[in-house]
């Protein structure tokens, strides 16, 4: 039986109780009442009785939880609660959100979990309350620039888009810096996001059964309680492989950008190209401290993963706690500086 339903019945059984208990005449009195005003009849002189309050235990409080787990118990012809927090919906088959949640502006919490959702609409965003978005085991590919630029920047707190079809992850993605708890487990992520670092509240993140050779070097700016990297191939990192992406001399537009980042010179689309800005939104921070935009040397080089997490799944089943992480230098000088400590290191 559909909650619409039952909730129909509920309503007609509390109606006839109250019409059985009303008194005779004063029903009487009042459909009389009624009948005279129809006609436009003066109605003051009829004798009509108070109505009894409603009491507070005959009076539907608003609906702040529902859960949906069967495909044959989903609404099709009835509108969700507008008051609900609180809404799951799982293994139903759905291969697209329903927008009618979409309009249920108190939710704090949405559960797609075990469906066949595809793509998400960048209307999720509108949910100006959401703090916690479960999307385990769907199909999703992507997801959207438009979501990590919405009002969830405020809000979101809990994501799980664990095993999904998801190759990466946008680079505004970290402007969810709300988030407190993300399991991006059983993916197909070949890389994280490149600012990482600026997740600060992020405690609680899980990226196992992944694609992942190599972690961004932001990743060091973190501060977990407990993470999660297991059966991904992490690369062994040898300072002296390296990619060289630089030009001598470095082109004018490289070297206008790096004056922009280092000396902190406010940009936005209405003063560069919004391309520039892109791309400055992309910078990496040399081991001197100083930025580089699309021209540098790039290496690896290990780092024990409790430097960033109190608690650590073993990465592999040889028991190790250790990761690649990227590092990007601005020029040669800076790149041999690197490798000078590195072997010293290797010769102790």
């Amino acid at each position: 039986m559909s909650q619409t339903r039952r909730r129909s019945e509920s309503q007609n059984q509390t109606f006839t109780r109250r019409t059985e208990c009303a008194d005779a005449n004063s029903l009487k009195n009042f459909l009389s009442a009624a009948r005279l005003a129809d006609r436009g009849s003066d109605t003051s002189s009829l004798p009509l009785s108070t109505l009894t309050p409603v009491r507070a235990r005959d009076v539907e409080q608003p609906k702040k939880k529902l859960t949906i787990i069967s495909r044959k118990d989903y609404p099709l012809t009835s509108n969700f609660p507008y008051s609900l927090e609180q809404l799951q919906v799982s293994y139903c088959k759905l291969s697209r959100v329903d927008m009618r949640m979409l309009s249920l502006k108190a939710l704090r919490k949405l559960d797609l979990s075990n469906n066949h959702i595809k793509k998400l609409p960048a209307t999720i965003g509108d949910l100006s309350c959401l703090s916690e978005l479960v999307l385990h085991n769907n199909h999703l590919e992507v997801f959207s620039e438009a979501l990590c630029l919405s009002t969830l920047q405020r809000t979101l707190q809990h994501l799980d888009v664990s095993q999904n079809r998801l190759h990466s992850l946008p680079p505004q993605f970290c402007q969810l810096r709300e988030l407190v708890n993300l399991k991006l487990d059983d993916n197909e992520l070949v890389c994280l996001p490149v600012h990482m670092g600026r997740l600060s509240k992020l405690r609680f993140l899980s990226a196992a059964h992944n694609q992942l050779t190599v972690l961004p070097s932001d990743f060091r700016k973190l501060s977990l309680e407990n993470l999660d990297f297991f059966g991904n191939p992490f690369i062994h990192p040898n300072p002296l492989d390296h990619t060289m992406q630089l030009t001598f001399p470095l082109t004018l537009q490289e070297m206008a950008s790096r004056a922009v980042a280092n000396r902190r010179i406010p940009y936005g689309p209405h003063i560069i190209p919004a391309h520039l800005c892109r791309d400055l939104e992309l910078a990496k921070t040399c081991e001197c401290g100083r930025v580089c935009i699309s021209f540098y040397i790039k290496a690896a080089v290990s780092m024990n993963l409790h430097q960033v997490s109190h608690t650590v799944v073993l990465v592999d089943d040889m028991g190790g706690t250790d990761a690649p992480v990227q590092q990007h230098f601005c020029s040669l000088s800076c790149y041999s500086e690197f490798l000078d400590t590195s072997l010293q290191r290797g010769m102790r």
